[in-house]
């Protein structure tokens, strides 16, 4: 295996970690957005306020799209399945 080959795997699998963590990495920061903008209208300053509303979304969003994220996962890890004989080459 040459370098491009390893920069070629090691850029596919940086690619399906964004893609992955992606979705709830955006839905906690619209959460955050929003319960940020409603402490300061209400002059609320809970710290467990945050917290709980993230939560629930990032669980909510992972539950939607856990079927997703097993299919990205599967098909890369065949992909790197059927490429391992290629490696000797």
């Amino acid at each position: 295996m040459n370098v491009d080959v390893a920069l070629y795997w090691v850029s596919e699998s940086m690619q399906l970690a964004v893609m992955l963590a992606g979705p709830l990495l955006i839905a906690a920061l619209c959460v955050g957005i929003v319960v940020s903008l409603f402490q300061a209208v209400t002059s609320m300053q809970e710290m467990t306020l945050s917290y709980i509303p993230k939560i629930a979304i990032v669980g909510g969003v992972l539950l939607l799209l856990t079927p997703w994220m097993l299919e990205m996962m599967t098909d890369f890890a065949t992909r790197v399945f059927t490429f391992i004989p290629n490696v000797s080459h």
